[in-house]
């Protein structure tokens, strides 16, 4: 069976991947073990034959020293798209709140091919099921038989103590264990805290390594947008993808005269990926409304989420 080209989305993430792996200097090899993902997973995701659980982009992230907030905008929008095999179905509705779940894929066994040559028989070692004849073979005499025997047990003891012997003198050994294959040390943790965040860039600050998803929407034109949160840096920002050039994305924090973000689709290849606002502080209980204005003027779509730390 031939196996099915990736989708442009697809496409894209698998590059992605790859430029991340070849950052980390890790084989396939080194990044099954330093990961929880197997080699040959590692190879059909950097290659686009399927798509990613969400736990194998952290991690390669993390290995390479970069936040996840791309690559994963990068899956997600891959996941939606209809001509990616096992692309889930988008549904018909219009808005819904959601927290980041990863994914995981459950390993399947592959059994191996049976290595064992074919059913031949091998050459026969053990007596032949025909009786040699008397003439074949000369009777022995009881003196020649006891003499055999002496010779045998004299030959057993003399393999017995020359081996002990060289036991003995042997000089222990000193071997040491291989050392496993150095792991690149992972950069973790964001570069700004609450109100030091404010009006940042959540990549650069690393505040979107590890973002809360507080709710997404799909626009009538087929854009989506969610509402982020970080509760490492206590901040909120909005993302969209999908979209086309001359969208917009805006982000109020706080009620009508709060801080207010947008962010605009400008290039071919921010309409291919996705845009992102700066980030506003935000504390439990804060609305946070996002409004999506398109490129054809036909009237804005806002929805609104609320953080509420978990008790």
């Amino acid at each position: 069976m031939t196996s099915r080209a990736p989708s442009p989305p697809g496409a894209r993430l698998a590059a992605v991947l790859q430029q991340l792996r070849q950052r980390t200097g890790l084989s396939l090899a080194q990044l099954a073990n330093a990961t929880t993902y197997s080699k040959s997973s590692w190879e059909r995701y950097l290659n686009g034959k399927s798509l990613p659980p969400r736990n194998a982009v952290k991690e390669l992230c993390g290995l390479a020293g970069e936040p996840a907030d791309r690559a994963l905008a990068l899956l997600d929008i891959a996941r939606m798209d209809p001509t990616e095999h096992g692309a889930p179905a988008r549904t018909p509705a219009r808005q819904r709140t959601v927290a980041d779940a990863d994914t995981s894929t459950a390993a399947s066994a592959t059994a191996r091919p049976d290595t064992a040559p074919p059913d031949t028989a091998p050459p026969a070692t053990g007596p032949s099921k025909t009786a040699p004849s008397a003439a074949d073979c000369p009777r022995a005499t009881p003196t020649g038989r006891r003499g055999a025997n002496i010779v045998t047990v004299l030959a057993s003891l003399g393999a017995v103590v020359l081996g002990s012997l060289v036991l003995i003198h042997l000089p222990p050994s000193h071997r040491k264990p291989a050392s496993p294959s150095p792991v690149p040390a992972v950069a973790t943790g964001a570069l700004c805290r609450h109100t030091a965040c404010q009006d940042k860039d959540p990549i650069a600050t690393r505040c979107g390594a590890e973002p809360l998803t507080l709710a997404e929407h799909e626009t009538a034109t087929g854009a989506w947008i969610q509402i982020r949160y970080s509760e490492e840096c206590g901040t909120s920002w909005a993302r969209m993808w999908g979209a086309v050039v001359g969208d917009r994305v805006e982000i109020r924090a706080g009620g009508r005269h709060g801080s207010l973000h947008d962010a605009q689709v400008t290039t071919r290849k921010e309409a291919d990926t996705y845009v992102h606002t700066l980030m506003s502080v935000v504390g439990p209980g804060t609305s946070v409304q996002a409004c999506f204005s398109p490129a054809t003027g036909s009237g804005n779509e806002c929805f609104k989420a609320y953080y509420r730390p978990s008790p």
